[in-house]
């Protein structure tokens, strides 16, 4: 059996929610591996949050920056929210965006551009020797489109173009820029929302789908119901599973009623020009990271015969 210590305990709690002696249990049932563990989770009914793949594990904020029909988004991560709310962090991730989006989505070539007399890497170096507080610029991506627009939405914004959630949605139409914008706006707010993981189901990640497939018919056959049952029941499982998942199938939360398929029907026949997604990204501050519990100290007490 493996040797279950408290941190592997915490990991998989800021990963799923569930409880310190659920988890605990769950490893202990897995022989120590953790998606294993969250799989275990699932199937007990202990982990009530399933779609919590992650916490959002660091503080910090998404600077976007759209000009014509290309836009960027920058996370860049601070420790606390007590920094993402200074003045000097916003004003490094707003510039950071911009550089974002004329460096194309490139990391290493964003900490590389010229910045303030330097670089973008040395004058978040000085911003950390300054504020004393850890910070990293994580990630950065470009979404284009040719013919059509790209839109951006930021979700509950510290200040123009920066948030916790940002999202950029290109849609690639030969109809004009002030029709598509609308809209196009309009499904980013949606995919804030509803968090898609994919356009479509053959966009999906295969690992995704089989892990899903396989909790979902674990869960099936807890019901007692015969093998050849359950294999039909898995179909109306997975067309659940797609409908909360694939953007194209989700509904659109703006009126709560109508398909993202049928939405863009209806704009390419209102506009008089096909209207299609061409893409979609969507940054969340901390996303997939770790963050230390603060009460972890006094569950590990709760832990009889796990070992730090």
């Amino acid at each position: 059996m493996a040797n279950i210590t408290a941190t592997m305990v915490k990991d998989l709690r800021d990963k799923t929610g569930a409880g310190m002696m659920d988890c605990k249990k769950a490893l202990n049932e897995t022989n120590g591996d953790p998606e294993a563990a969250i799989d275990w989770l699932r199937k007990s009914g202990a982990m009530k949050a399933a779609k919590k793949a992650s916490r959002a594990a660091a503080d910090g904020l998404v600077g976007i920056a759209v000009s014509g029909n290309t836009g960027a988004l920058v996370e860049v991560n601070a420790e606390t929210d007590f920094v993402a709310r200074n003045d000097e962090f916003k004003d490094f991730v707003k510039s950071a965006a911009q550089i974002g989006l004329k460096e194309g989505g490139d990391l290493e070539k964003l900490l590389a551009a010229p910045h303030g007399g330097s670089n973008v890497s040395q004058v978040l170096t000085e911003l950390v020797a300054k504020i004393g507080e850890n910070m990293s610029v994580r990630r950065t991506v470009v979404l284009s489109v040719n013919p059509g627009v790209v839109a951006a939405y930021v979700h509950n914004p510290a200040a123009p173009e920066l948030g916790k959630i940002g999202v950029l949605v290109a849609l690639k139409s030969d109809a004009p820029a002030d029709k598509l914008n609308p809209l196009a706006k309009q499904i980013a707010m949606h995919v804030a929302a509803a968090n898609p993981l994919a356009l479509t189901v053959e966009h999906m990640d295969k690992a995704v789908v089989e892990r899903e497939y396989a909790v979902q018919k674990d869960l099936a056959l807890q019901s007692g119901k015969p093998e050849a049952v359950v294999e039909k029941m898995m179909e109306g499982r997975m067309r659940k599973f797609y409908e909360e998942t694939v953007l194209l199938q989700q509904t659109f939360v703006i009126d709560g009623e109508t398909q993202i398929t049928k939405l863009l029907e209806k704009a390419s026949k209102d506009f008089g020009a096909s209207v299609a997604i061409e893409g979609f990204v969507r940054f969340q501050v901390g996303e997939g990271m770790e963050k230390v519990a603060s009460d972890f100290a006094d569950e590990v007490a709760q832990m009889a015969g796990t070992k730090a």
